[in-house]
């Protein structure tokens, strides 16, 4: 079991601290686990820079990396909220620390928060999707320094009175543009099983964009609990592997130093 996303208290939204984090990973028998707390630049309306200290940060995770070592492999790494504006500022902090494992997530829009202003908005639901996937887009044509796009239809979780699957197939145009440059990119996508936990029906991605990325020729894949809290570390991950071997899936991914390593689906 691994688990490729997961908040610790270096990120604004987590109050979990990495020792618990890796006392409950270790109880439910997780072999490794990898750290992606956020750096958000430039986020909110007031352009706010939410972000941890990286030596304090590498510190605390070589402490316990060194401690539970022979219990556990302990990684590495970040979630960055993108904008297309930013991308120099986040090409010059990853490559200036030696992170395993680089998530790219949207979550702010033209300095518009997606979850304080987007669901909030006079927005329709379309056009709030419609604004978002170009938006992912946007980003992936003008940045290549990350590993996996993170929970691709994240603002679900941001959509009320939307029957998304019954209606989910007008942007699956532009989603299969978003999956086809990740493909030729050579990165991945990520399974966070954290919609479960919000109420939705499925994980992020849906079954459905699952099924094209691997009808377009998409392999690299990782499964993370989006955990801010011990408790849901390794959240679903047996039930997210047998979704995987359904669909068709082989292998998932692990990432060390930047370099990734197919795992087989029993």
């Amino acid at each position: 079991m691994y688990d490729f996303h997961i908040h610790s208290d270096f990120s604004i939204d987590s109050k979990a601290p990495m020792e618990s984090i890796v006392k409950s990973a270790i109880d439910k028998n997780l072999k490794t686990i990898c750290f992606t707390d956020h750096v958000d630049f430039e986020a909110t309306k007031e352009k706010l820079d939410l972000m941890f200290r990286p030596l304090d940060y590498f510190r605390d995770i070589n402490k316990v990396k060194y401690k539970y070592k022979d219990k556990i492999e302990i990684l590495s790494g970040v979630e960055i909220g993108m904008q297309p504006h930013l991308k120099d500022r986040y090409y010059d902090f990853i490559n200036a620390y030696g992170f395993d494992f680089v998530i790219m997530s949207i979550h702010s829009i033209e300095g518009m928060d997606i979850f304080y202003d987007f669901a909030s908005s006079n927005l329709s639901p379309e056009e709030t999707l419609n604004i978002y996937y170009d938006e992912i887009l946007n980003n992936l044509r003008v940045f290549d320094e990350f590993d996996v796009l993170g929970h691709i239809d994240f603002i679900d979780r941001y959509i009320s009175d939307f029957d998304l699957n019954r209606k989910y197939n007008q942007f699956m145009e532009k989603i299969e543009e978003i999956l086809k440059l990740i493909i030729d990119k050579g990165k991945g996508i990520e399974i966070n099983t954290g919609a479960l936990r919000y109420g939705l029906d499925n994980v992020h991605p849906k079954p459905q964009i699952l099924k094209l990325y691997k009808d377009l020729g998409g392999e690299i894949i990782t499964i993370g609990s989006d955990a801010h809290i011990a408790d849901h570390v390794g959240y679903e991950y047996k039930a997210t592997e047998k979704l995987l071997r359904e669909i068709g899936f082989k292998y998932l991914y692990l990432f060390r130093e930047r370099r990734k390593f197919p795992i087989q689906i029993l």
